[in-house]
């Protein structure tokens, strides 16, 4: 199974995500819940990087585990409101996937 923790902010901006394990759906290269994880993460996280004044400590070094933390240097209303929506994003998305396919995935959100 893969679990993926979304941590958010009160107002929902994203400021971190840690995904562990293999879903197991089917072998190496087959497994479609381990690969739309695997598109929803790295989508939203190339997006993000491309956003001014944030900052990104990510590791993707061991197969099967996708983390980063954001941060923000006195980040401007859009690049929040991105931030935000990246959040959205990612909970809709993965809370998809977890819905159809419970047994596989499993999607924790934190807000603090």
């Amino acid at each position: 199974m893969t679990t993926v923790l979304l941590r958010r902010s009160e107002q929902g901006v994203l400021l971190g995500c840690k995904a562990e394990g293999h879903a197991g759906y089917a072998g190496a290269g087959f497994d479609i819940v381990c690969s739309a994880v695997t598109v929803l993460l790295r989508t939203a996280l190339q997006v993000i990087s491309e956003l001014p004044g944030v900052t990104i400590d990510s590791d993707c070094s061991q197969r099967g585990n996708l983390s980063f933390e954001l941060g923000t240097d006195q980040p401007d209303n859009s690049t929040l409101d991105k931030l935000v929506f990246a959040g959205d994003f990612l909970e809709t998305g993965l809370g998809s996937v977890a819905r159809e396919f419970p047994e596989y995935l499993e999607l924790k959100t934190v807000r603090n």
